[in-house]
């Protein structure tokens, strides 16, 4: 049997008719490099049929307890049909960069058949007006319940679909392909006995996590006790209410716009210490800061960020798993809309993400991440509903951005080469912005998802986020240009100081001995008078 953890149940638990927790991805392929040329449909449903044991959520559904006293199980789905799953359609006239985003924005509406696997594939062909897609491409969108997996249990998932080359040379090891473990139905004998273990070890296990946090808890305690003169004086941050924390709709809107990742090297030199990631948080902030300006909506107080922050083991150590479902934790940072200059506003920006690594807010996301795993599953799915029905989703931050790091080189799937890969994140009730970033050889995507009440004009947001880059480029070359300019002039004054140093040593050389030589006059001028005197 396989239970759920409680941080894959809180995704169940906050699904409204407004709020669906999926994540759709999305891979736009060149048949040109396929043998032959093409692609068909069922080419693709048999690639897939033939990658299913690379990961065990194709085939397993989710199976409730009831009255929810425990949290659900995964169970294999008795009725798994690979074509229900896969679907395909084909884009209308003009099959431009426009109908493509509605066709996705659509597939993202729909709620998946949690009565089933819960993914599905989408198809899409005619990709033929589209400005730097060559014509005869298709987009594959695959839609997976956040219960499932998160963004790096996903980029798992599909490195079982794709291939190093055009000869279909698996990306995922062949030692990591095999997945034998079946996923049985669980007794109604079994569901009490372990709901009944589970509510009883509960208590204990919550105490258990707080003391493994103790020392951290005591060090944080003795740094708030030493700042709080400090911090009383400072004016309280706040998170201000904009037009992406009010009631959202169920309808979705999508576009996303991408950047060469050599791009983001100078604006690195610019701010020393800074990552891609702050600059990511950079330059949402700027985009942020200019739509709601143009709207005459900008707040006084700076905008803060939702981020998921992924804490699996790194590749390779011992705790390591290969085992979907999510395992992450969050950061809030300010984004610092309050702050005009780009390179300032970056500056501020990687001091709030270095600090909030290393101080009590860090340790907040990881302690309440321990502890809510061991929270009854009755207790959660209460608290959780009561939250979604509740302002408080919209009172804590403005915006969610998630960073989703991809493969660095091309990449294949039948053959086909995938050109650019793009995401679609879930939006909750007042969170109604999701900036989903996903990185692909060589270059970075920047996908935008909300609702149309929130964002109606949402082409006006993504020319922002062109903006905003091409500032924190400019601002960047600008610096280096001023660091170079203001080297240069040191330089110059430090050779006339030399210079001015050499003549000093020079003059004073040739005084001396110019004095030298009248004293040396003197002297002998004196020796003959007093000669001629005696004689």
């Amino acid at each position: 049997m396989k239970q759920l953890s409680a941080q894959d149940a809180q995704f169940l638990y906050m699904e409204t008719n407004k709020s669906l927790s999926h994540v759709t991805s999305v891979a736009i392929l060149d048949p040109s490099t396929a043998p032959g040329g093409k692609v068909r449909f069922k080419h693709i449903i048999e690639h897939v049929r033939s990658r299913l044991h690379t990961s065990p959520i194709y085939k397993r559904r989710i199976y409730h307890v009831p009255l929810e006293l425990d949290y659900p199980y995964w169970i294999e789905d008795e009725h798994f049909d690979i074509e229900y799953h896969i679907r395909h359609s084909r884009l209308p006239h003009p099959a431009d960069w426009r109908q493509l985003c509605i066709h996705l924005a659509r597939f993202h509406t729909r709620p998946l058949d949690m009565q089933r696997a819960p993914w599905e594939m989408y198809v899409i062909e005619g990709l033929d007006n589209i400005n730097g897609i060559p014509k005869g491409c298709y987009a594959v969108a695959t839609k997976i319940h956040h219960s499932a997996a998160d963004g790096m249990a996903i980029v798992n998932f599909f490195g079982g679909l794709l291939d190093l080359d055009q000869a279909g040379t698996p990306v995922m090891p062949s030692e990591k392909r095999v997945n034998s473990q079946r996923f049985e139905k669980p007794s109604p004998m079994q569901m009490a006995a372990r709901g009944v273990i589970n509510g009883l070890r509960s208590p204990l296990n919550v105490a258990q996590s707080v003391m493994r946090h103790a020392p951290s808890i005591m060090q944080n305690a003795q740094r708030q006790f030493l700042q709080h003169k400090r911090e009383n004086n400072e004016p309280k941050q706040r998170v201000p209410i904009t037009r992406f924390n009010l009631e959202t709709s169920p309808h979705r809107v999508f576009d996303s716009t991408v950047f060469n990742l050599i791009d983001f090297k100078p604006i690195r030199g610019a701010v020393k210490g800074a990552t891609i990631n702050d600059i990511i948080l950079a330059v949402c902030s700027g985009a942020l800061r200019k739509y709601l300006g143009h709207h005459k909506e900008l707040p006084g107080e700076s905008l803060r960020a939702f981020v998921p922050v992924n804490v699996r083991a790194p590749k390779g150590s011992l705790k390591e798993t290969e085992q979907p479902g999510n395992n992450i934790s969050t950061m809030s940072p300010l984004l610092y809309t309050n702050i005009e200059d780009p390179l300032e506003r970056l500056q501020a920006i990687y001091q709030e993400t270095k600090a909030q690594k290393a101080t009590r807010k860090g340790l907040s996301a990881r302690l309440m991440t321990d502890v809510t795993r061991h929270i009854p599953a009755s207790t959660q799915l209460l608290a959780a509903r009561l939250a979604m029905r509740s302002e408080m989703a919209g009172r804590m931050t403005n915006v969610c951005i998630s960073n989703v790091p991809g493969p660095q080189v091309p990449v294949f799937m039948n053959g086909a080469k995938v050109i650019t890969q793009m995401g679609l994140g879930p939006l909750s009730d007042r969170m109604g912005l999701f900036i989903l970033i996903s990185s692909y050889n060589g270059e970075v995507s920047f996908s935008i998802t909300s609702c149309r009440r929130t964002l109606p004009d949402i082409e006006l947001f993504v020319s922002f986020i062109n903006e905003s880059f091409a500032e924190l480029q400019t601002s960047a070359v600008s610096a280096k240009v001023k660091l170079k300019n203001e080297a240069k002039k040191r330089a110059e004054k430090g050779n006339d100081n030399e210079i001015k140093k050499v003549a000093k040593k020079t003059t004073t050389k040739t005084t001396r001995k110019k004095a030298k030589k009248k004293v040396t006059k003197k002297t002998a001028s004196k020796k003959t008078i007093k000669k001629t005197a005696a004689s």
